[in-house]
């Protein structure tokens, strides 16, 4: 794993436990002994791609553009996997705020109705 890569993943999970990514690039400056923009340029480049690079080519080949299709739908399997996982996130988040708000729903439908009583 690239160092970029390594931040990369060490911020998101700064993120996911509740840190702000502001937050996060400074604590993990600070544990790192590097300069915040120095962990934010890491982190963002990571997020750039998988390090990868295309080739240079003069001419495109039946050989170069079968790799390159073969490639792109390998790429589009690990997207599904990720936009699965995306969505369960935001169902989680989804289903949270409902547990929230229908916990508390008496609660405020009853001080609404007493604020509604004492204007009559």
């Amino acid at each position: 794993m690239t160092k970029a890569a390594d931040i990369h993943q060490r911020i998101e999970e700064m993120v996911a436990s509740g840190t702000t990514r502001a937050d996060a690039f400074k604590q993990l400056s600070e544990e790192l002994g590097i300069k915040p923009n120095s962990v934010r340029g890491a982190y963002y480049q990571a997020t750039k791609g998988n390090g990868e690079t295309k080739p240079r080519r003069r001419e495109t080949t039946p050989e170069d553009a079968l790799a390159d299709a073969r490639a792109a739908l390998e790429r589009a399997i690990s997207n599904v996997d990720r936009e699965v996982e995306a969505a369960k996130v935001r169902l989680d988040e989804a289903k949270a705020e409902y547990d929230s708000l229908k916990a508390s729903a008496t609660e405020r439908k009853a001080a609404i109705t007493a604020t509604l009583e004492a204007l009559k």
